[in-house]
Formats: C-alpha cells, structure tokens, sequence
C-alpha cells in the first residue's frame, strides 16, 4: 500500500503527543500569518471602500477564506455585472484549488468525513505545500498536526479583515513601504522548496512564461489558472510513465 496514502490517525496512544504535532504545525502556519498579513489588511481597507460593513467583511473572511478571490468578489459585487459572471471569476482565481484538493485528499484520505471538510475548508496554497512537503518526507500528516498549521492563518487572517476594515485608510499606499512584497516572497520561496522534484525547472519555466504572456494580453486573474494549466500540460508530457508492477 503507498505509505502515503494510507497514514496512521493519531489514537489514544498518541495523545500526549497531540500537543506537540499541533505547535509543530502551528510553527508552520507562523510565517504563513505574517506574509499573509498586509494583503488581510488590504482586503478589510478595500471592502470598507466597497460600501462593506465591519460585520459583512469579517463575516466574508470567515466564512469564504478565499483570499484572492475575495479579493475579486468586491471589486464586481458593485458593479453592474451579471452574477454568474462574478461566480465564473472567482472559480478562475481558484481552479488551483481544485488540483489542490485532489492532491492533498491523498494525504488525508485516513480523516474521518467531518474532519476532511474543515481540511478541504482550510486548504490553502502554503497549507497545500507544507502537507506535501511532510508527506513526502515520510512523516504523517494528521489531523491535530495539519489543524495546528491551519490556525493563526485563518484566525489572523479574519482578525486583520477586521482591522484593515477599521483602520486600513490610514495607509495611502501599500506599494511604498513594499509591504505587498511579502507574500509574493514567500510563494517564491515556497516553489522553491519543490525544486528537488523532477522535471521541476521545465514546469515552473512553462508555467511563469505563460502565465505573463495571459496577464499581458488578457488581464487579471484570468493569467493564474492559464499559467497553471500550462505547468500541468508540461508535466503530462515530460512525466516518465510508472512501471506496473507485478501481481503475485
């Protein structure tokens, strides 16, 4: 059986060790928070400006925990566009998650059903790849350990909607102090941590290439999954079949 998919749950002989897998997650989820900060901030400043109420943006932050697409969801909701228009949007930002969901669902097949909800709820890009990264080394993913890496990225993450809502005009401009760097930083750096894999430099080539080639030509967010697609076309095709093996 692939030991990655069929992962031991933490049982009764592991709950003094419940604690520790969940601060080791948490420690994963650390920088995550803080990279994820400004744009947290900027989405509560840009739904106060939107015509958003304090309670209707922390309630978005809590209850979509989209990020980007949040991010898009108020910049069309105002505007007289037809809603399935903005719905279509919004899931072209998110396409990744898809891929996401079908690859991480191999990681935490083991979850029990209401504990694989809140995970697919929580899944993030740096949640995505810091379960892969564990997976791969050989390490169980479970679910004490992977709620532990969730929680100070969604709890800040709905805590800084609300502060940017309050407070997010008194920062004219994000650009100047660079801020809005950080989290572009961290996915570079999170890309990065996959460059041991095979076939890595064609894939992240194909899929930067085309990504900029969508965003000069066609815009925003429509370039995110146009990239994404191409690095999957790449992989397809550079993938070296896997031998099958053997039926005793």
């Amino acid at each position: 059986m692939d030991e990655h998919i069929h992962q031991r749950q933490a049982g009764p002989a592991d709950a003094g060790t419940a604690r520790s897998q969940f601060w080791e997650g948490f420690a994963k989820g650390l920088p995550i928070m803080v990279a994820s900060a400004p744009f947290g901030l900027l989405f509560g400043a840009l739904a106060i400006d939107n015509g958003f109420s304090l309670f209707e943006t922390v309630l978005m932050s809590a209850a979509i925990f989209g990020g980007a697409s949040q991010m898009v969801g108020i910049e069309l909701f105002g505007q007289n566009i037809p809603a399935w228009l903005i719905v279509f949007s919004i899931f072209a930002v998110n396409f990744r998650h898809v891929l996401y969901s079908a690859a991480v669902g191999r990681r935490i097949s083991h979850f029990k059903p209401l504990q694989s909800l809140l995970s697919y709820f929580v899944l993030t890009d740096p949640q995505y790849a810091e379960t892969e990264k564990r997976a791969e080394s050989g390490r169980p993913v479970t679910f004490i350990w992977y709620l532990g890496v969730a929680t100070p990225i969604y709890v800040m993450w709905v805590l800084e909607a609300g502060v940017g809502a309050l407070f997010g005009n008194l920062i004219s401009d994000t650009h100047a102090f660079g801020i809005d760097m950080l989290l572009p930083i961290y996915f570079l750096g999170l890309v990065m941590g996959f460059r041991k894999r095979d076939n890595w430099a064609a894939i992240v080539i194909a899929s930067a290439f085309v990504s900029i080639i969508a965003y000069k030509t066609i815009g925003s967010p429509w370039h995110v999954s146009i990239g994404a697609l191409a690095g999957i076309l790449v992989a397809v095709i550079v993938a070296k079949p896997e031998k099958s093996q053997e039926q005793h």
